[in-house]
Parts: C-alpha cells; sequence; structure tokens
C-alpha cells in the first residue's frame, strides 16, 4: 500500500438510512477513508440532497432509494450496488423506527411488528442477502447499528429497547457461521447522540442536564463519533475483531 492510499480504498460499502444522523456520519467517514458508498433512504429528496453535499466534499458516493422494510427496495439495493460497482464489502444497517413511547405492556401489537420488522427483521434479511456476495469476494463487513439501550433500556421505550438488545445477540450468531468465509459481523451501540431522534432527550435543557450527569465525558455524542468508529471496524486495523458489541456512549453505564 502506498503512503497515500486510504484504509477502505477498493472497498463496496451499503449503509442504509444514510441521509441524515447516525447514518449519514458514517457514510460520509466510510468515503472520506476511500470506500466507494451507497447512501441510501426512503426518499429520493433525501437521498438527492445528501449525496450532493457528499459530493461538494469531494468525496465519491452515490445514491438509491431504499425503504428497509419493503423486499423489492432491499434486493434492488443490494443487486444494483453489485451490479454496478461489482461487487459488496461493507454492509452497515442503521435504518430504526420508534413509533410508541410508554410502558412495554402498552405497546401495541402493530406497533410492537413494526419495531421488530424494521430494527431486526430487516437487518437480518440485508445481511442474509449481503453475505453471498461477500463470500465472492473472499473478506466483508457487516455492522449493525444498535444502541445503548440494548444493554440498559431507556424508559418509555421498552420495545424499541427490547428490539435493540436482539441485535446484539444477531452479531453473535451470524459472526460465528460466516467467519469461516473471512466476514466480520460486529454491532456498534451508540449512546445518546445528538440526532433528530434524540431531540426530546437533548434539546431541553433540563432533560438534558439529567442525561449528562450519567454520561462520564460530560457531552452529548455527535453522529461523527460513530463514523470513525465504524471505520475502523470495516478495516484492516480491526482483522480480527468480530462478533463483538462495542458501546460508544461517552461512559455511560452499559455493563461490567
Amino acid at each position: 500500500m502506498s503512503s497515500t492510499a486510504k484504509k477502505l480504498d477498493g472497498r463496496i460499502a451499503i449503509v442504509t438510512a444514510s441521509t441524515d444522523g447516525i447514518g449519514f456520519a458514517v457514510a460520509k467517514r466510510l468515503a472520506s477513508d476511500g470506500a466507494q458508498v451507497v447512501v441510501s433512504s426512503r426518499k429520493q429528496k433525501n437521498v438527492d440532497a445528501a449525496v450532493a453535499k457528499l459530493k461538494t466534499e469531494g468525496l465519491t458516493v452515490t445514491g438509491m432509494v431504499c425503504h428497509v422494510g419493503l423486499k423489492e427496495d432491499r434486493e434492488k439495493l443490494i443487486e444494483d450496488t453489485v451490479s454496478k460497482f461489482g461487487g459488496l464489502d461493507i454492509l452497515i444497517s442503521n435504518a430504526a423506527v420508534n413509533p410508541v413511547f410508554g410502558p412495554v405492556l402498552s405497546c401495541p401489537e402493530d406497533a410492537w411488528d413494526k419495531i421488530f420488522d424494521i430494527n431486526v427483521k430487516t437487518a437480518f434479511l440485508l445481511a442474509k442477502s449481503a453475505v453471498p456476495h461477500m463470500e465472492k469476494r473472499g473478506r466483508g463487513s457487516i455492522i449493525f447499528i444498535s444502541s445503548i439501550a440494548g444493554f440498559q433500556p431507556f424508559s418509555a421505550l421498552g420495545a424499541y429497547s427490547v428490539s435493540k438488545t436482539a441485535l446484539l445477540g444477531l452479531t453473535k450468531v451470524l459472526a460465528q457461521e460466516v467467519g469461516h468465509s473471512g466476514i466480520r459481523v460486529n454491532c456498534i451501540a451508540p449512546g445518546v447522540i445528538q440526532t433528530k431522534f434524540s431531540a426530546m432527550l437533548v434539546d431541553n435543557d433540563d432533560v438534558r442536564n439529567k442525561v449528562l450527569e450519567g454520561i462520564p465525558l460530560q457531552r452529548i455524542g455527535q453522529p461523527d463519533d460513530m463514523g470513525g468508529l465504524a471505520s475502523f471496524l470495516c478495516s484492516d486495523d480491526a482483522s480480527f475483531i468480530t462478533g463483538e458489541n462495542i458501546v460508544a456512549a461517552g461512559g455511560a453505564q452499559s455493563r461490567l
């Protein structure tokens, strides 16, 4: 490798839900580190805006509409990426929803189903579709974006928290099954990050101060804080790391 080569040169990456927040920051960092990145989300206008913004920074990205809950969208995302770029090396599964707040026992069945369909089932199905293409390359990196709530449930986000716990288990199982093919599977569990999703926690000063009491680094995380970690896990620097659920939460308590 030449001294000017970037650590993800030659890698083809898909990042779901990547037109804003953590997904956008991850896509930006992977592209900055040399990967050819396909960004995606449900709305064409958001995809176009994200691609335009990243291209103004000189990054090599393309975009595609993908509602991860739709089988045809998921398959098109994978197949069109492979057809256009010749393969697939990296999958970052970031899409998630939470349509309900309150005690877990008050969660309606349809809301429970939607949370698990998008947060868990589609992550599994995307990985299932991606693995055969990675096997052809003799390598690959899959990263699921979970949450610290998967370890320590957030109050009023019970069903969401359980769905994020499920991703921790999916990471362990899949890593065992595909490791022999040179494919690594890891999971990032962010803490409280400044995004639209966390607005109710970080935009109210009283709530924000309460949150900060539990974060030793005394700041709310930024989406870019997740980008570097994702890029590291996709790179050869992490070539012996798989099956790991890595908390990135400023020291917030999650486990021993």
